[in-house]
């Protein structure tokens, strides 16, 4: 017999916010098509403000790169014979330039031979379902926080895994769906290694960067110090959340499970010794892999680090760290995968990069769109304008030191609740909030490492996330007539705890201590170099 449901939660302020944020994100139109009329809306405003001879002044010292003679910046109108000739020109160079595409491309070809061959699936099982009873919750967390370098397997496979190895021990099925969903979506930006997303969003940045400081480059691994700081913070929060509020909010559950089917049982199956086997060969593959990467980049005369000044920092190591991830995902795919069978052939490997691009087609869409909107924000100067007034604003109100990154970070909270895709919300906020922020003297390394906090914060109380109807999905087996408010109401406590503790830790972090977010990161940024 299938479980009664719960009370639904009081109509109270929240809960009435969180509706009215769910109706204006299903108003809004499909990322694609809003990237495609914000794209159109600039060249219309680069018209009517071009028209008007707006400009501002440019505040960057004379002699700057890219600066006028004239020390202003002016907008550059699209809306003309020479801007309709520079967008036949270049809406092709514009799409195959745009920083994110090649980085994320060549990783995932990397990352889906490692998924495919069945690797991901059995770190995961092997994690959750080999840890004792008392720390099941904190193993849970922080491999829904790993799963993130592949972030599909956190969501088809850990969430619903959690639910079952939750029944199995006698516990709430959706304490341990909740605590599985704020590992891996909640914690979306935080990990140990360097996943698909790291190139995303360092390329947006760069490109936004580029409207302040044309020469100015973001490394994929930019933010890898904090994220990895983070994760174990995430995995704190997340499993005192779930202990101490979520768990014993639902209290015991009492009935049936409804829907569970073979696949569910298979989930909770044991790793087979072959799997074991492959797992063993993965592990002595990185050692070795972490070697051969270790006597390239740690001696003075390292072939990857700095030839110039014999840094890491500036080093083929960081700034081709792509082609390590690509490298290292495609060897681990391929060790396991011959262990267990999973890849036999070339041709099994070649089948796995070419599934791995099957599932791109809604990204590249967006990314063609996406790059045309910032090229024409750079083009016209309304990038740079935007910031520029944006930064003198909040000069002329006093608001220009740290504390004015609780702000922003909880201006990209509420910016998720409505645009859930992370390469969507920053590729639109990116353009504006990185230089500004510049402008007032912070790297766009700390920016990206604050605006992550926001982004990953509200994803797990957003209808408007990717997976949120798949998670509805397996909360509908233990909690048949459970609606989206009931999830939103289990995962709020996560998404408040997430971004007031995320945010403190990053301000002390960054500010208190005085800690790099990254390798080579930056805390400050000035015009002069």
């Amino acid at each position: 017999m299938a479980e009664k449901p719960a009370a639904q939660p009081n109509n109270n302020r929240i809960t009435r916010f969180l509706h009215v944020v769910e109706w204006l994100g299903n108003a809004l139109p499909h990322p694609v098509t809003l990237f495609a009329l914000f794209a159109a809306s600039i060249v219309i405003f680069s018209g009517i403000l071009g028209y008007f001879e707006v400009a501002v002044v440019d505040p960057r010292p004379e002699g700057a790169k890219g600066r006028a003679d004239n020390g202003l910046i002016e907008v550059v109108s699209l809306m003309n014979a020479e801007g309709l000739r520079m967008i036949v020109l270049n809406l092709v160079r514009n799409f195959v330039e745009f920083a994110p595409l090649g980085t994320v491309l060549v990783a995932l070809l990397g990352v889906g031979v490692a998924e495919r061959s069945g690797w991901l699936t059995a770190v995961i099982r092997g994690m959750v379902l080999q840890a004792p009873p008392k720390l099941v919750t904190v193993i849970i967390v922080f491999a829904g926080v790993l799963s993130n370098t592949a972030s599909e397997m956190g969501y088809v496979v850990l969430v619903p895994l959690a639910a079952v190895v939750f029944y199995s021990l006698g516990r709430h099925p959706l304490a341990g769906l909740a605590a599985a969903f704020a590992g891996v979506s909640g914690g979306y930006s935080a990990n140990l290694l360097i996943g698909t997303v790291d190139p995303l969003l360092s390329g947006i940045t760069t490109e936004a960067a580029q409207l302040i400081d044309p020469g100015y480059d973001v490394d994929v691994s930019a933010n890898w110090f904090f994220m990895i700081a983070s994760t174990f913070l995430i995995t704190a929060i997340g499993s005192f959340v779930s202990l101490k509020i979520v768990e014993p909010s639902l209290g015991p559950y009492k009935g049936t499970p409804a829907g569970l089917d073979d696949e569910d049982s298979h989930r909770m199956d044991p790793l087979t010794t072959t799997e074991k086997k492959g797992l063993w060969r993965t592990l002595w593959a990185t050692l070795i892999f972490a070697a051969v990467v270790a006597a390239l980049v740690v001696p003075e005369s390292g072939i990857l680090r700095n030839q110039e000044t014999g840094a890491v920092a500036g080093s083929p190591f960081l700034k081709g760290i792509v082609a390590i991830i690509f490298v290292y995902f495609l060897m681990i795919g391929v060790v396991y995968g011959r262990a267990v069978g999973t890849i036999r052939t070339d041709r099994d490997v070649i089948d796995a990069m070419a599934r791995a691009m099957s599932t791109l087609g809604l990204y590249i869409a967006l990314v063609f769109f996406a790059a045309q909107f910032v090229k024409f924000f750079g083009w016209t100067n309304l990038g740079s304008i935007t910031a520029v007034a944006g930064a003198n604003f909040l000069q002329g109100v006093g608001l220009t030191g740290p504390l004015l990154f609780f702000l922003f970070i909880l201006v990209c909270a509420f910016i998720n609740l409505m645009l859930g895709s992370a390469s969507a919300q920053w590729a639109v906020t990116a353009p504006i909030f990185v230089p500004m922020l510049m402008l007032l003297g912070y790297s766009p390394e700390v920016i990206q490492a604050a605006y992550r906090i926001g982004d990953s914060s509200t994803n797990i109380i957003t209808p408007m996330m990717s997976y949120f109807g798949l998670i509805m999905a397996f909360v509908a087996k233990y909690r048949p007539k459970a609606g989206v408010g009931t999830l939103i109401a289990i995962m709020l406590p996560y998404s408040v705890a997430f971004l007031v503790c995320w945010s403190v830790f990053f301000f002390l972090w960054t500010f208190v201590l005085g800690l790099p977010v990254g390798p080579a990161s930056p805390t400050y940024y000035s015009a002069s170099g």
